[in-house]
């Protein structure tokens, strides 16, 4: 690079000064040292690699047979002298090859003019390590964060073997358990790796730390070590915008129905004072209903699933639940594949359960069985019970008044509000979510809709407009009570025929 120079060497002792401080953080930039030699010596100057390929500088014509003995180390340095250029040529050691920073000037090289091209010659390759490092840390990390993203999926398809495989290699003992919890840290998708490395810190290297590929500011945590949850809470409680959301403890094969937890978990902890929150810490209707007729009923409507073969009808299991949790293209995101072969999948999971995943009390419905395929409840039936739990429907288990008590608790929080709340919800829902088309029920804008929709996310403490477990907890709500109508899931039903709907 051809540049003028309000000194030279010989007229600017300070010029190694300068050389020094383009050795800073700041001014680290081959380029800018190459350009500050060529206006420092008042010549040209060119850095090239050891295929003659220019990396820095212009073009300085030079003998191919000095390049080459320079490049093969049979020599440090070398000049040449002739027809008005005077040329001076320095072996540069690059990261992967050798290189050759060149310098030609119509005046002869004096000694502080020499220095200043030897010297620039080590700069250059300090500053060429230096990135060298970096770029190949830098490799490392994403390769790191490729791994851990990718065990993961493989968690999320209930293929707990090859995760420990893929896991031993790097990180032995992580996965050498049968349970864990799974945490979702939710922060500013700006800060977010930042804070993956903050919850490497915090777990000690104890825990799965993977940026979630379906949400740009959560770092999904999966926790064998009990630690980790306080640990987590204890780096989420003092950082603004930052909120934990927890599963209870589950098997690694259930990793995909955990994950769906802490993601519903996530939306109470928005409304806690210490901006954390588990997923038990609250109750479900799953845990009010009998817990043999839920088992039974659960297995029912997944039989046609069962049929299939392992791999296959694990496939469909962990696609299903992440659909009926996030969107095609998110579901897609976090397993790793297309959201064509989700929409796949779940197209032939309706077409196998006779359900119409449009609807969203199907949705609700599938959902809660496959919440239960994952956790299956433990303690038996209640002593002296014999109503018929292995034919017992959804409207049936709804019934219960156990039941009943939540549904009307939870809804009943509406009323408090001078808009009519519920109302809106429940036309929300009957539309499929969609609030245009409530809107034109409803007679309101549908911005009125949405509106409404978002007021009753705190007053419910649950995530409403982004769809999943949240959603569905309240649209059975809706279906206990009688606000809403059964599903249509498979084989109609015991009891759903002549089930009551308030309009």
């Amino acid at each position: 690079m051809t540049c003028p120079a309000e000194g030279t060497p010989e007229s600017d002792p300070a010029w190694a000064r300068q050389l020094l401080g383009h050795l800073r953080p700041a001014g680290r930039d081959t380029g800018k040292v190459v350009a500050w030699l060529a206006g420092t010596v008042r010549g040209t100057v060119a850095l090239t690699d050891a295929s003659g390929r220019l990396l820095a500088g212009e073009p300085v014509p030079v003998d191919d047979a000095l390049t080459d003995d320079l490049v093969r180390g049979r020599i440090a340095s070398a000049a040449w002298d002739g027809r008005g250029r005077h040329v001076r040529l320095v072996r540069v050691d690059l990261p992967a090859t050798p290189g050759v920073l060149t310098v030609a000037r119509t005046a002869p090289f004096d000694r502080e003019a020499a220095d200043a091209v030897t010297h620039t010659a080590a700069v250059l390759e300090v500053l060429l390590r230096a990135r060298g490092s970096t770029e190949t840390e830098d490799r490392l990390r994403r390769a790191a964060a490729d791994l851990r993203l990718a065990i993961l999926q493989l968690l999320m398809v209930e293929d707990t073997v090859s995760a420990r495989r893929v896991a031993a290699g790097l990180w032995p003992g992580l996965l050498d358990t049968d349970t864990a919890c799974v945490y979702v840290v939710e922060g500013r998708a700006e800060d977010r790796d930042t804070l993956a490395d903050e919850c490497l810190a915090a777990t000690g290297g104890q825990a799965l730390v993977v940026r979630c590929p379906a949400v740009e500011a959560h770092v999904i945590v999966v926790a064998p070590d009990e630690r980790a949850g306080p640990a987590l809470r204890e780096l989420v409680e003092p950082r603004p915008y930052t909120y934990l959301g927890g599963s209870t403890r589950q098997s690694l094969a259930r990793t995909a129905g955990a994950y769906g937890q802490a993601v519903s978990a996530l939306a109470v902890a928005r409304f806690r004072p210490g901006k954390a929150a588990v997923y038990a810490e609250r109750s479900h209707p799953e845990r009010l209903m009998d817990p043999a007729a839920l088992a039974a009923w659960a297995d029912r409507l997944l039989r046609p699933l069962a049929g299939l073969p392992h791999h296959t009808g694990g496939e469909l299991l962990a696609t299903t639940r992440l659909g009926l949790e996030f969107t095609a293209v998110n579901a897609a995101k976090v397993l790793g594949v297309s959201r064509n072969t989700v929409r796949a999948r779940m197209t032939r999971t309706e077409a196998l359960l006779g359900a119409d995943f449009t609807d969203l009390a199907a949705r609700a419905a599938v959902h809660l069985a496959l919440n239960t395929r994952a956790c299956p409840p433990e303690e038996p039936a209640p002593a002296g019970d014999e109503a018929p739990t292995g034919t017992a429907g959804l409207t049936a288990l709804l019934a219960g008044p156990a039941v009943q008590v939540w549904a009307r608790d939870l809804l009943a929080r509406l009323n408090a509000d001078s808009r009519d709340l519920r109302g809106t919800l429940r036309a929300w829902i009957a539309a499929g979510a969609n609030a245009e088309r409530a809107a034109q029920r409803l007679g309101v804008h549908a911005q009125t809709v949405r509106e409404h929709v978002r007021a009753a996310e705190p007053v419910l403490e649950r995530q409403l407009l982004c769809g999943g477990g949240d959603l569905y907890e309240v649209v059975l709500a809706h279906l206990a009570v009688g606000d809403l109508a059964p599903p249509a899931l498979g084989p109609e039903e015991p009891g759903d025929r002549d089930r009551p709907v308030h309009r």
